[in-house]
């Protein structure tokens, strides 16, 4: 199973909200620092600082390949790979796992675009990060096994998240100088989420992208997070 941070979701006839809160502090967590870590260790900053401590490269896509990534694989042997593990996580209304983890009703709320989804065929499962980008950041350099975690984090549920298929194609391998989610209530999130993926990985950013992160996160509350460092 994956570690979701707490978010609530409160739904009426007329209209759906969903709240993805920030992880607050872990006890004994330690303020970030990229020449500070190690994979566990347990950073605690803020999103501003977050943002600056990513360090700046320039993106080289050079060699990628999508299945570079080995992807949605069944870790813990249960019958449902890790695009059903984030479908079965993430549902506002349960729906029934059948064999082979089939999956049958249920509901969901896809926060890029505010748009309830019934049918979980209707779903993508988006790398916040995607494949191509975690690649020109600094995945490139990884082994196999260590782009196979990143594709199939189950670790931090901001990681991967269920969206509308129509959203999670819109966005592409597009980082977020090219692409912001349309429902403009959840931006401050999810440059937060992005932050917080290429924090926990070790990823880079380019100058443009930094720089929008930059412009982005002055118009968002500088709250606390709190990131396990993956790589």
């Amino acid at each position: 199973m994956r570690i979701t941070p707490t978010r609530a979701v409160v739904l009426t006839a007329a209209t759906v909200l969903l709240s993805a809160a920030i992880s607050v502090p872990a006890a004994g967590a330690t303020p970030a620092h990229p020449a500070h870590r190690a994979a566990g260790d347990t950073v605690t900053t803020t999103l501003t600082q977050a943002i600056e401590a990513l360090p700046v490269a320039d993106e080289d896509r050079t060699g990628y390949l999508r299945t570079a990534f080995r992807h949605w694989i069944d870790a813990d042997k249960d019958g449902c790979d890790t695009r059903r593990e984030v479908i079965i996580d993430e549902a506002v209304q349960a729906p029934e796992v059948g064999p082979h983890c089939a999956l049958t009703g249920g509901q969901w709320y896809s926060p890029y675009d505010a748009v309830i989804v019934t049918d979980a065929a209707g779903l993508d499962v988006d790398h916040m990060v995607p494949l191509a980008e975690a690649w020109d950041s600094g995945a490139s350099t990884w082994t196999a096994a260590e782009r196979q975690a990143y594709a199939n984090d189950l670790g931090d549920g901001r990681s991967l998240i269920a969206v509308t298929a129509k959203s999670n194609r819109s966005k592409a391998d597009k980082d977020v100088t090219d692409w912001l989610p349309p429902a403009t209530g959840y931006t401050c999130t999810y440059i937060t989420n992005w932050t917080v993926v290429k924090t926990r990985w070790g990823l880079d950013v380019d100058p443009a992208e930094k720089t929008a992160l930059q412009r982005i996160a002055a118009g968002c509350a500088d709250e606390s997070i709190t990131v396990q460092i993956a790589r």
